[in-house]
Formats: structure tokens, sequence, C-alpha cells
């Protein structure tokens, strides 16, 4: 399991930093423009090397993701609790664990595509 706490985060500011990167090694003739992907475009941001996250677990009552893990986030699932985040503690972690293990993963796909991807 890999946890990632985020400390004056905005992300935002991560993909404008990591566009001001590419433009910068475009620039410089490190890259072209039409070499620039998805996956390379990951290796920009601060959280390259690691996963994108399966799950996302919002406290609080929150329904928003506020700003976090923007591209990282595409294909994470969501879930959303009124419990404080002081509050939260095994049980609620256990709830959402179970929760996320009823969905169905897609990533993007419609559920005829799914068992063709497999």
């Amino acid at each position: 399991m890999i946890l990632n706490v985020a400390l004056s985060y905005g992300g935002r500011t991560e993909i404008v930093e990591a566009v001001r990167h590419i433009a910068k090694d475009a620039a410089s003739g490190v890259l072209l423009p039409q070499d620039v992907t998805s996956k390379m475009f990951s290796d920009y941001l601060y959280t390259r090397g690691l996963p994108d996250p399966d799950l996302m677990i919002r406290t609080s009552g929150e329904t928003r993701i506020s700003n976090f893990l923007l591209w990282q986030m595409a294909y994470t699932e969501l879930y959303f609790t009124k419990t404080l985040w002081p509050d939260f503690r095994r049980q609620d972690l256990l709830l959402a664990i179970m929760d996320y293990q009823q969905r169905e993963r897609r990533f993007g796909m419609v559920e005829g595509e799914i068992s063709r991807a497999i």
C-alpha cells in the first residue's frame, strides 16, 4: 500500500509546473511537441514513479476533490464520508474499502469493452 500525504499542495500548480518543464525541454530540443504523451506528462508531475491512486477517501461530508491530484485521479474511485478526518477510524477505513471492493473498475471503458480488454 502506498499512502501519499500532500502538504501545501495544489493540483493546478502541479500541472502548470509540469507544462513549464515540458515547454523548457521542448525549447531546448530535449523533446519534440509530438513526443508528448500521457505517460510522459505523468513523468513531469510530483508523483512521477508512483501509481495513480485507486481510491480517494474524502472526509467531512465534502463532495469535491479540492484541487487534489487532478491529473492522477482521472480513473480513481471516490468515496465520500461525513466522518471528520480527526474522527476517521479503522472501521471507517474498512467501510470505504468494502465499498470500493463492490465497484467495477472500468478505467473509462463501457461495460462491453471491459471483457475484451482483459
